[in-house]
Formats: C-alpha cells, sequence, structure tokens
C-alpha cells in the first residue's frame, strides 16, 4: 500500500470539504421558505375546516394574516442569515429579538381572525379544527 503525500491527504481533505459544503447548500436552499409552508398548511387547513362559503370572507382575512406573518418572518430570517457571519453578540441577540416580536405579533394579528372563524364553524368543524391544530402542534413536536 502506497503511503499518501501532504499533497494527496490535502487534495482528499479539500474534495470532503467541499462536498460537504455542497450538500449543506443544496439541503439548507431545499428547505422551503416560511411563505411556502404557509401555503401548504393554507391547503390543509381548507381541505379539513370544509369553509363554507358563508365563512370565506372569514377564511380569507385567516389566509391573508397567515400570507403577511410568513413574509415578514422570511424577510427578517433572511436578513438575519445574510448578517450572521458579521454580526456582533448583540447585533445577534437584537435580530434575534425582532424575529420573536415579529412572531408574537403576527400571533396577535392572526388569533382574532381566527377566533372570528371560529365563532363562525359549525360544531363538526370546531371539532375538526380543535384535531387539526392538536395534530399540527404534535407533528411539530415529533419532528424536532
Amino acid at each position: 500500500m502506497k503511503h499518501m503525500t501532504s499533497q494527496s491527504t490535502y487534495s482528499i481533505a479539500l474534495a470532503v470539504a467541499m462536498a460537504v459544503f455542497s450538500a449543506t447548500i443544496a439541503f439548507a436552499s431545499a428547505r422551503p421558505s416560511r411563505v411556502e409552508h404557509v401555503e401548504a398548511r393554507i391547503k390543509e387547513l381548507q381541505a379539513k375546516l370544509h369553509i363554507t362559503p358563508t365563512q370565506e370572507a372569514l377564511w380569507q382575512n385567516v389566509t391573508q394574516i397567515m400570507r403577511d406573518n410568513a413574509q415578514t418572518m422570511d424577510a427578517l430570517t433572511q436578513a438575519r442569515t445574510d448578517k450572521v457571519k458579521t454580526m456582533t453578540a448583540v447585533d445577534n441577540l437584537q435580530s434575534y429579538s425582532a424575529i420573536v416580536e415579529a412572531h408574537a405579533e403576527g400571533l396577535k394579528k392572526f388569533v382574532p381572525a381566527f377566533e372570528a372563524l371560529y365563532a363562525s364553524m359549525s360544531d363538526t368543524q370546531k371539532h375538526q379544527a380543535d384535531n387539526v391544530f392538536r395534530e399540527y402542534r404534535d407533528r411539530r413536536a415529533n419532528s424536532k
């Protein structure tokens, strides 16, 4: 068996590092944005909640808030990603704080809109909504 030279060892290490880096980039870019995730969630909810024509305006309000919240979160997380390598510790904390605050503000908008929709639902729809939100929470908890 031939001994490897330091040059060939370096070449192999560089090739492995490049492969890992490429896989990381591919994985990161394959991850759906929050907007894409929300669009999928909207379709899931629409299929499971059986929104009636009289509930459509309330439903549209809920989905618009979901979309707006997702766009805000995507913008904040992208800005954080773009700057993370040059952030100071304080910048990092402020960026994270802005994301958490935006999430809380988004929920403050979402809850009343969903409450209005929920109030218009039949008992069967409410039961289904309760189950859908429980399943979603359980699914997210188990995926971590």
